[in-house]
């Protein structure tokens, strides 16, 4: 991404397209904040309404926005794939599938509201749809492939299992169907969406960028290329499995476990091999989510032997400080980038440097907030009144955000009114 022969000017969506999404998610992370003083640690328990409202809002409202920046910007880079009309089609993508979002966690909290449910299905499942295969599409027949595209192919045919199961839910929830398997495709909408989109999609991204980033020896052929396919594998055949092996899923999550938690040391290890020795809080958001990562999948591994309450919450809060933690570390990368990338490929020679769109200090004051949000989060499980300071912090972290975007934008405007141009034709 850092180099101009990745990715051209055409290559690359507006800047605007990219722009939205992020601050669309940023503007969930604060609603599932506000949410907080309204669910307080009702969220812990995870067959309440306020786990579920509060787990989409994260997953959908903030993950799904943030993938589709990403997916925008990253694709011409990681796969040569370039998407037609891209502020047409973000547009409408948006517009849909925040409409079918707000439907979704009202039709959780509303259920005399049947209709919303309809509502959710179709507005979810097209913007979802639509967006997702003819990237797929694309993906599957480019002749040339990296660890991190075959890795995206995987994480949205993930996500398109995510859908496929939350489409047999909801007809159940509204009751049009029986929903005999209700349990097992429960199961297998949020391990398709945990460990197969999200994780599938963090892996695939961790493949390209953190060699790119951090100037760290290369994946070893049989983590980037193998782990992601074994990954899928499992769980696509333990889904099918299922079905008759009701018990499967249990010995299926813990190899799971074993794949992910393997690759997050071996990771840990490869940024300390790094050949630049300056850490900037990129780098630190990175440690954070991967060191979250193995506490989740410990604390996951443990419930399934022991009862003790709060490992289930423990391991809830560490794979969202996992997510969220990576999540932090592109979007400083990529916001200062494209500000800087879209203006100079304008010919601004005035174009403002990375660290003058985000400067390190700014990232680093987030790291410590993000931080103070997750101890804030544990230690809400013992004592319940700082669930508020935790939706407070939640609040700030994610308006935190929301602001290194608009000043961004408002950077790039005044740039482009005020500032000076490159003119090749003037020089004799």
């Amino acid at each position: 991404m850092f180099s101009q022969t990745g990715l051209s000017l055409e290559q690359a969506p507006p800047i605007t397209v990219v722009f939205r999404f992020f601050f669309m998610g940023a503007l969930w992370g604060i609603l599932a904040g506000l949410s907080l003083f309204f669910y307080q640690d009702q969220i812990f328990d995870a067959s309440s309404t306020a786990a579920l409202t509060f787990t989409h809002m994260l997953t959908l409202g903030v993950m799904l926005n943030f993938m589709f920046a990403a997916l925008f910007q990253m694709l011409p880079v990681i796969a040569g794939v370039s998407i037609t009309a891209p502020t047409k089609k973000s547009t409408f993508l948006l517009f849909l599938f925040t409409l079918g979002t707000i439907a979704l966690l009202l039709a959780f909290n509303f259920t005399t509201l049947t209709w919303l449910y309809p509502l959710a299905l179709l507005s979810l499942g097209f913007s979802i749809f639509i967006s997702i295969l003819p990237i797929l599409v694309k993906l599957v027949t480019t002749s040339t492939h990296t660890a991190s595209s075959k890795g995206m192919m995987l994480a949205l045919s993930s996500l398109g299992f995510v859908v496929l199961c939350a489409f047999y839910l909801l007809l159940t929830l509204n009751g049009n169907i029986e929903g005999t398997h209700y349990s097992h495709v429960k199961t297998a909408h949020y391990s398709f969406g945990l460990f197969g989109w999200i994780a599938l999609l963090i892996l695939s991204i961790s493949f390209q960028v953190i060699e790119m980033f951090y100037v760290t020896p290369s994946y070893p052929k049989y983590v980037s290329h193998d782990f992601p396919m074994v990954l899928f594998v499992l769980l696509l055949s333990t889904a099918i499995l299922g079905f008759v092996f009701l018990d499967i899923w249990r010995s299926s999550q813990l190899l799971m476990y074993v794949l992910l938690g393997y690759y997050a040391v071996f990771t840990l290890k490869r940024l300390t091999q790094r050949k630049r020795p300056l850490t900037d809080a990129t780098m630190w958001f990175w440690r954070l989510g991967l060191s979250s990562l193995l506490v989740s999948l410990a604390t996951s591994a443990l419930a399934e032997f022991n009862t003790l309450a709060l490992l289930k919450p423990l391991s809830y809060i560490f794979f969202a400080s996992f997510t969220l933690s990576i999540v932090f570390a592109m979007f400083y990368k990529i916001i200062p980038f494209l500000t800087w990338f879209h203006l100079n490929s304008q010919g601004y020679f005035t174009a403002p440097m990375m660290h003058e769109v985000i400067h390190p200090k700014t990232a680093k004051k987030h790291l410590y907030i993000h931080l103070a949000t997750i101890v804030t989060f544990v230690l809400s499980i013992f004592i319940h009144l700082l669930i508020f300071v935790a939706g407070a912090l939640t609040i700030l972290s994610f308006s935190w955000m929301a602001w290194q975007i608009v000043h961004a934008w408002k950077l790039y405007n005044h740039t482009q009114k005020t500032g000076e141009k490159f003119y090749m034709g003037s020089i004799v």
